[in-house]
């Protein structure tokens, strides 16, 4: 194999194994929605990666280039909808009953929705993705390769990180389970919603 490609798929797996804001939202939708919610989170993350892979082949870096206050705004915007859903995790964990995996079949279909929406907003809110396809994904690509060639680099980063984040949500599913007892979901609530928050100021304070 190309060793440039066995780079890129190691880099690629490191950076998506490593928890981020994405890996939180599927974690804060497990809890409260199963592995159900999770799944649905980690496929609008996946969707999310995709939109932003085909933008940034598009040339949205030259948008940026342009309108640097293009960049600033997605940043705050996605600073300013990880802190919502921080602060949202912190009280859902304070009120009895409220993360639970059962429930009728239009609470499911909903719940799902929202766990799709959120994990699909945060990556394209995520200005370190939209850098990854901008700046460290074109790093690894040959002279003169092909447009393909990115599609399929592209593909390699967006399955990786829906294994990753899978993996994620069956290890949280099984815990939670396994525990079943509400001051264990509420500590890994409370832990999330702080994780977001902290991730959300990370994010708006490095411009």
């Amino acid at each position: 194999m190309d060793p440039q490609l066995i780079a890129y798929l190691t880099t690629t797996f490191l950076l998506a194994v490593t928890p981020g804001a994405t890996t939180a939202v599927v974690v804060r939708n497990t809890l409260a929605h199963g592995g159900r919610g999770g799944v649905g989170a980690a496929l609008g993350s996946a969707t999310g990666n995709t939109i932003q892979a085909i933008v940034a082949g598009l040339g949205v870096a030259v948008l940026f280039s342009r309108w640097p206050a293009a960049e600033t705004v997605l940043r705050i915007g996605g600073g300013i909808f990880v802190l919502w859903l921080g602060v949202s995790s912190i009280r859902r964990a304070w009120f009895p009953g409220a993360v639970t995996t059962k429930g009728d079949s239009q609470r499911r279909i909903g719940a799902e929705s929202s766990s799709y929406r959120q994990g699909l907003t945060v990556n394209l809110l995520n200005p370190a993705i939209a850098s990854f396809y901008l700046v460290v994904l074109p790093s690894f690509m040959p002279d003169n390769a092909p447009g393909w060639y990115y599609a399929a680099l592209a593909a390699a980063h967006v399955v990786i990180a829906f294994a990753c984040h899978m993996v994620w949500m069956v290890a949280i599913d099984r815990l939670h389970r396994g525990a079943d007892r509400p001051a264990l979901t509420r500590a890994l609530e409370i832990a999330t919603g702080v994780v977001l928050i902290a991730l959300a100021i990370n994010v708006m304070a490095s411009g």
